[in-house]
């Protein structure tokens, strides 16, 4: 059974930020500012949130329940976006399609065929593992979209060259790619190798906190770690192949002048 918190607590917990904004101001970070924005727009969200699932869990029907996992994702996309140095026209669309694709696929596969739940679409289940895949998937793709478009403007020489060459784009531009993906991948698989070790994952803490037995809470976390590196991989391959089609086209060419960097 779960500890009850109150707001006194939580507001106690809230003062430990100002350990974070001391040390910025003392170090002279300049980042006391964002501290104290980040602090606040989580509490105001989770907050707003916690209002909501209420009225989320009661749903019975899939609709609803899609409808809020694809403002999820539209948020999740421009998250992801706004992480990147370089830009290019329909960087948005290539994001929301490879986070939308790798996340709503494999929490469907993990709903109704690892899990098991009836209806698929339950509330309770499918709204926290499609957040934590979005999560997962977004900070995956931004950090692959990020290096492969920092790589193709600082490489833009070279792989010209072998282009001029005679090499096709995949030729040229294959190395930029499995450094991209491989970069997007990283975090899930740092995260993984050192769980049970060095941390102790959240939805574990959370499930044996609210009474599960350590043995179930640790089988669902082994899920849902494995669903998220699974995400992580689509996500960041989608994202970088369509990037690469955008900024490589079909007759060779390296389209430099489409790479601009954010406003």
């Amino acid at each position: 059974m779960s500890v009850p918190i109150s707001l006194f607590q939580v507001v106690l917990a809230a003062a430990l930020m100002l350990l974070s904004a001391l040390l910025s101001w003392r170090l002279r970070l300049g980042l006391g500012r964002d501290i104290l924005t980040a602090g606040t727009r989580m509490t105001v969200q989770l907050l707003l949130v916690g209002l909501i699932l209420g009225w989320v869990f009661a749903l019975r029907s899939p609709w609803p329940i899609l409808g809020i996992g694809l403002v999820m994702t539209v948020l999740a996309a421009q998250a992801a976006v706004g992480r990147t140095r370089g830009r290019y026209p329909g960087i948005f669309l290539d994001a929301f399609a490879a986070i939308f694709g790798s996340s709503f696929v494999l929490t469907g596969l993990t709903l109704g065929a690892v899990l098991q739940i009836r209806p698929w679409f339950e509330a309770q289940y499918a709204v926290p593992i499609l957040g934590m895949v979005l999560g997962n998937t977004l900070t995956g793709v931004s950090l692959a979209l990020d290096r492969f478009t920092s790589d193709l403007g600082h490489n833009r020489s070279a792989i010209e060259e072998r282009l001029a060459l005679g090499a096709t784009r995949w030729e040229a531009a294959r190395g930029t790619v499995r450094a991209a993906v491989r970069t997007g991948m990283l975090p899930t698989l740092n995260s993984m190798a050192v769980m049970g070790i060095v941390s102790l994952p959240g939805m574990m803490t959370g499930q044996i906190l609210a009474g599960a037995s350590p043995a179930v809470a640790v089988r669902y976390q082994i899920v849902i770690m494995f669903v998220l590196a699974a995400s992580s991989a689509l996500g960041s391959l989608g994202a970088v192949l369509l990037a690469y089609r955008a900024l490589l086209d079909s007759r060779d060419r390296l389209r430099g002048e489409r790479l601009k960097a954010p406003r």
